[in-house]
């Protein structure tokens, strides 16, 4: 690779990180028309397997916006963030992939008392799609795989043996 190729790589992977920094900020804030600003045209998202649905974005936006408004403290952490390139034959443009896992902890709207703790806590992976449009990096899908889910104060019944 040449120097002006290896910087292109590089600024590109900060583009990417930005927009999924962005999608977690949208979300945690409730801006969703950051959120589908953050999509390209066509772009989808999939919450299925958290017990969510599965559509556009504007579809998305509504049903986000409907159900995390029962919490008042929202915290996407995404870490460990695996970017890849590349082209797809049916996309005029490049692309990228990102498998990032999360931490998603959050608290319920008008809780008594004075604890800040979390009342439910979830984690997984999400798998972002990307695709470089004209106005920069757009997510053309984002797939959520949530792994589990942890309610503090819960405990859950022992198994039988």
């Amino acid at each position: 690779m040449t120097q002006r190729v290896e910087l292109a790589t590089v600024l590109d992977r900060f583009s990417v990180d930005e927009v999924v920094t962005a999608y977690a900020v949208a979300v945690d804030d409730g801006d969703w028309d950051a959120y589908r600003g953050l999509f390209a045209p066509k772009g989808r998202a999939d919450y299925r397997s958290a017990g969510g649905v599965e559509g556009d974005a504007d579809e998305i936006a509504r049903w986000l916006a409907q159900s995390l408004d029962l919490f008042a403290m929202r915290q996407h952490l995404i870490v460990n963030r695996r970017v890849r390139f590349g082209v797809l034959d049916q996309d005029t443009g490049d692309t990228a992939e990102v498998r990032a896992d999360y931490v998603n902890p959050m608290r319920f709207a008008a809780q008594d008392g004075d604890s800040t703790a979390p009342d439910l806590v979830c984690g997984g992976r999400y798998v972002f799609g990307l695709l470089r449009t004209a106005e920069g990096w757009r997510l053309r899908q984002v797939v959520v795989q949530e792994k589990w889910r942890r309610m503090p104060g819960v405990r859950n019944a022992p198994a039988d043996t």
